[in-house]
């Protein structure tokens, strides 16, 4: 077979997958759908994944570290229906709601495949692109995108890994791993980016011990009250979604705002806390699955002891790296937290799901919020 005639194939197979695609998004009631064009969400085409019409891009005053990875969010709903405005916990979404979270990198720009390029290049969040009317996939690799759908029976996700082509994603529920190359400037790391399992989804959606329900992390109040560009503009996230009529309930005013951790003409502290939060708080707060360590790392908490300061570990083991306490004031060298923010040996790293590299930025933001901090910590060999 000639090349030109392997080309021609290959240009009819492409073009076949892309009029497969739903032109609107569809609402999938039951069962575990193979593709993630079987949900009608995106036209993948010309170089570019784009969203069908009524859904909604948003993005997070801080998102949550995954390796690096770039994400583009968007949820969708039904016609005639809306989500209920919480000031502190996920919004109560109706039946038929769709959340997607997209998982990409960027590529080198003499990448002759994108798609199957195994290097990938580090970008700070939200610098390339903001996702509003899809993205340009020109040095983009896809790597993931998950699915959060609001059913009858409650919330399920669907992770689903995307070809080769970039045409389509399978959907993995038993994860899988993607081998990459991180590049940061001259360096050069290997590293297993890892899509979780649907257990490991709910190992960080269930947010209360007590229900076991899956529940969206981003999307509560503090996390989405800031500005962003979409329709009617670049106008705050809540009041576009109230325009549309996707939420019921919200304030005119008081609504909790959690700062952005990179901006540096911002409070140290109040940085942490963000960062904390969003990275943290879904396992560690008062009802989440590591609730018995006594740290809680919500926004709503305000005791400094359970916030780490002066607590010694609650069955660490190995994880304290010989550290007294989970956070001693103006001692980051010495406190668990940044330790186990800095490891990457999957015994002590803090998260335990969710990345393989470092977030230096994260660590370096932790370590100067722990310098702020005044007070000395008392144990039987003195203080510390």
């Amino acid at each position: 077979m000639t090349s030109r005639l392997i080309g021609l194939l290959a240009a009819i197979l492409f073009v076949a997958g892309c009029l497969h695609q739903r032109a609107s998004v569809t609402f999938i009631a039951d069962g575990n759908p193979e593709k993630l064009s079987d949900w009608g969400l995106f036209t993948v085409a010309n170089g570019r994944i784009a969203p069908h019409a009524g859904m909604v891009t948003y993005e997070l005053n801080s998102p949550l570290f995954s390796d690096y990875a770039q994400k583009w969010r968007t949820v969708w709903m039904p016609k005639g229906v809306a989500a209920t405005y919480d000031p502190a916990k996920s919004f109560d979404f109706p039946v038929g709601t769709i959340v997607t979270k997209t998982f990409y990198y960027t590529t080198p720009a003499d990448a002759a495949s994108p798609q199957t390029s195994k290097a990938v290049v580090k970008m700070t969040p939200a610098s390339y692109q903001n996702g509003v009317a899809g993205l340009d996939l020109k040095h983009v690799r896809l790597i993931e995108t998950r699915l959060l759908v609001r059913r009858a029976e409650g919330w399920v996700a669907f992770p689903y890994v995307w070809n080769t082509e970039g045409t389509d994603a399978t959907l993995e529920r038993t994860g899988a791993d993607v081998p990459l190359t991180f590049v940061d400037g001259a360096a050069r790391t290997d590293f297993t980016y890892s899509v979780p399992n649907q257990n490991q989804c709910a190992g960080c959606h269930v947010q209360d011990f007590r229900d076991r329900k899956v529940m969206p992390i981003g999307l509560k109040a503090r996390h989405l009250n800031r500005a962003f560009p979409g329709e009617g503009g670049e106008i705050n996230q809540l009041q576009r979604l109230v325009a549309m009529g996707y939420l019921k309930g919200a304030p005119g005013s008081g609504v909790p705002q959690n700062a952005n951790w990179e901006d540096a003409k911002v409070d140290p502290a109040a940085r942490a806390r963000a960062y904390l939060d969003i990275n943290c708080s879904h396992c560690h707060n008062a009802t989440g699955a590591a609730r018995t360590s006594g740290l809680w790392l919500d926004a709503a908490t305000m005791d400094p002891r359970l916030l780490g300061t002066c607590k010694p570990p609650v069955a660490a083991g190995r994880g304290t790296g010989n550290r007294p306490f989970d956070i001693v004031p103006g001692h980051p060298e010495t406190s668990i937290i940044a330790y186990r923010m800095a490891s990457t040996d999957p015994g002590e790293m803090m998260p335990e799901l969710g990345r393989s590299l470092t977030h230096k930025e994260g660590v370096a933001l932790i370590t100067q919020y722990i310098l702020t901090l005044e007070g000395a910590c008392e144990r039987e060999d003195g203080p510390q």
